[in-house]
């Protein structure tokens, strides 16, 4: 299928343009200047905005600001501080539906964090014995632990391969299990817009592709809305998992499931709370929940930072979405085609980088595993440690996307079951050295925050790998390494 998520502004960047300027330079220049000068002020390079967003200054002073002339109180009242308080909060939901252009059609639910938003999806969504999730195999351990409602009810999973050379979804066989997983349902498809790994960007296309056959489709959007235009106007999946911190860095402890009203009714509380209900009896033991996103947002919402969203997503529009994805492809094809070109004097090349070769349909995560000049894998803590050691902050590890790391790291699934039936504890040292090769891997991910001096930064730092055995990088006499399949 066809990409749709680049918009015709987008930069298609790839290696070829390696060696040009970056567009908006100066523009990126001035926001990093007066939003972002801690990052210079602390000697920072930061290349982790898929892990975590950068608050900007004005973020933080225009919710300062809202506290200090304000007085809030606890919403569910209708005295002054407590209608104001309302009033801030509806006020913040309302932006982040016309944000994402689906006013009429979602609710938005405020969660604390990305993760409860799909997990409320799972806990809530009636699976049963004839019901089917289906998964990419590049999906969060958030999306993953839907599997366990799944298995309560006696459901099935079934999870859609990805294309080894590319990580991007191998479309045939996805139709397949789409057809395959078919039956009474209910079923639910579960996938990322954008892997928060590779940073591949997956065909939203395949939303309405799955919903014709029968399925619910829940979209984790979190890696995807911090740098792309997520248009449910266009795309209408009857789930949305979203994160605000991984958007604009401050609050944390915040996002929203954006509920499609039309499968409202699906969902099933397991409980009642206060301000979820309009009434409930102690003498009779019933209960009526309330109607709307009130249902599922239980007790007191976090109405001192939710108003902050509005000044976030402000900040982001005033920007502009389409300027940001444009340059944040084009950063990330830069990189890569400044890494692909760095070898040892021997050709052996210094690093490998996972997925496609274009970033026509990417955003700006690099997943990258690191060789010495004899070809042995770096263990991808060194890596993060002799990054740490000059202050660029860049993530290390699966990503808690084991789909993807199983893929990059040769695993099969035999070796997968034999791992797992050959003891009753498992962990990843363990695993191992069952396995006899590293798992893991480096990743790199740029942002709005981010100008050419941290991409020269962390190019150099690749660069001082050149010509040395891990030890010598090391500065260490003795280092145990295991070569990559």
């Amino acid at each position: 299928m066809q990409d749709p998520t680049t918009a015709p502004e987008t930069v298609q960047a790839t290696a070829t343009t390696a060696g040009l300027p970056l567009p908006d330079e100066s523009f990126f220049e001035t926001i990093r200047h007066t939003e972002y000068a801690n990052l210079d002020a602390g000697g920072h390079t930061y290349l982790d905005f898929t892990g975590g967003n950068l608050n900007p200054r004005g973020l933080i002073e225009a919710h300062h600001k809202m506290l200090l002339e304000s007085v809030l109180g606890n919403p569910h009242s209708t005295n002054p501080t407590s209608q104001l308080a309302t009033q801030l909060v509806e006020d913040t939901r309302r932006k982040i539906l016309s944000f994402f252009k689906a006013s009429d059609d979602y609710y938005c639910i405020f969660t604390t964090n990305a993760t409860a938003a799909l997990k409320l999806v799972g806990e809530s969504y009636p699976f049963s014995e004839q019901s089917t999730l289906l998964m990419l195999s590049d999906n969060h351990n958030s999306v993953n632990g839907i599997r366990e409602f799944v298995k309560r009810r006696n459901g099935r999973t079934l999870y859609a391969p990805l294309n080894m050379e590319d990580l991007q979804i191998n479309e045939e066989r996805l139709e397949e299990l789409l057809e395959e997983g078919r039956s009474e349902g209910p079923n639910l498809f579960a996938f990322p817009a954008q892997s928060n790994v590779s940073g591949v960007q997956h065909s939203l296309e395949w939303i309405a592709r799955a919903q014709a056959l029968g399925y619910d489709v829940l979209l984790d959007g979190a890696a995807f809305v911090p740098t792309s235009r997520l248009d449910l106007s266009k795309w209408k999946p009857d789930f949305v998992s979203v994160s605000f911190y991984k958007m604009f860095g401050f609050p944390t402890g915040i996002g929203c499931l954006l509920l499609k009203k039309s499968a409202f009714a699906k969902l099933r509380k397991s409980w009642f709370a206060g301000g979820t209900v309009t009434l409930v009896s102690v003498a009779e033991q019933k209960e009526h929940l309330a109607d709307g996103h009130e249902r599922f947002e239980d007790g007191t919402l976090n109405y001192n930072m939710i108003p902050s969203v509005a000044h976030g997503l402000a900040y982001l529009e005033n920007i502009g979405m389409e300027r940001i994805s444009a340059r944040v492809k084009s950063m990330a094809g830069w990189l890569a085609g400044q890494l692909r070109a760095i070898r040892h004097d021997n050709g052996k090349p210094v690093m490998r980088l996972f997925g496609p070769e274009t970033f026509e349909n990417r955003g700006g995560s690099l997943v990258l595993t690191f060789f010495d000049r004899e070809g042995k894998l770096y263990p991808f803590q060194e890596v993060e440690g002799l990054a740490n050691e000059r202050k660029i902050s860049i993530r290390s590890g699966c990503f808690c996307n084991p789909g993807i790391d199983e893929i990059n790291s040769c695993v099969s699934t035999e070796e997968i079951a034999r791992y797992f039936a050959s003891r009753d504890r498992h962990s990843l040292p363990d695993m191992v050295k069952y396995l006899g090769r590293m798992r893991g891997a480096t990743r790199v991910s740029v942002g709005i925050a981010n100008v050419q001096k941290d991409l020269d930064t962390f190019v150099a730092f690749v660069q001082s790998l050149r010509n040395k055995t891990i030890a010598e990088a090391l500065r260490r006499t003795e280092i145990k390494a295991i070569s990559h399949c």
